[in-house]
């Protein structure tokens, strides 16, 4: 079987999706199927393993846990907010840190995580942008970060009253952020990008 196979059309649950045995990766999004990019390319793969080194060295010791792609964060929005056959929505950000143990099993992560990274690609830009931005939002993600790995850029959002709010300007190599989630950590762009 092949995501060919199913009705774009239809909307689709948690369950359904622990069904599907296909060699591509999905998301789903509100009941709607989304391909995930082919696999990244290596600057995008470079970007990734730089940050999450600097993220799971920091958190050595810590009480919060990271998680790199693929790893399936399943999102309970309402009004179906704890039965797993009605979950509409799984993602699998590239790295996503949650500090809320009790959101973990053996599946990924029930709930929002505190802070998600993705990392953007051509084929899933608009997705990032658009669609996981609104749902992230919705959802409850703490903090929100977009990187473009070919500008070196870093755009983040922050939950303020329900909504995100970002900053004026991307953040750019050499720069270093402060992170909402954990004000103690400085996330050098220096490393994030470094391609050597």
């Amino acid at each position: 079987m092949s995501v060919d196979d199913l009705d774009m059309n239809k909307h689709y649950t948690y369950a359904d999706y622990l069904s599907w045995t296909f060699e591509e990766t999905v998301e789903l999004i509100r009941g709607k199927i989304f391909r995930m990019s082919p696999a990244p390319d290596r600057k995008h793969q470079k970007v990734s393993m730089n940050i999450s080194g600097l993220i799971f060295n920091f958190l050595k010791g810590k009480k919060c846990q990271a998680y790199a792609a693929p790893f399936d964060v399943r999102l309970p929005l309402p009004p179906n907010k704890k039965k797993n056959d009605q979950i509409d929505t799984v993602v699998q950000p590239d790295i996503s840190v949650i500090c809320d143990l009790s959101k973990l099993d053996d599946k990924g992560c029930l709930g929002a995580p505190d802070w998600i990274i993705e990392i953007l690609s051509p084929s899933t830009s608009s997705k990032d942008l658009n669609e996981k931005f609104e749902l992230y939002q919705f959802a409850g993600v703490r903090e929100y970060c977009l990187i473009h790995p070919h500008e070196a850029t870093l755009l983040i959002y922050r939950l303020e009253n329900g909504k995100y709010k970002g900053f004026p300007k991307p953040f750019t190599k050499g720069e270093k952020v402060k992170t909402l989630v954990f004000p103690e950590f400085e996330l050098d762009l220096e490393e994030v990008f470094a391609d050597e």
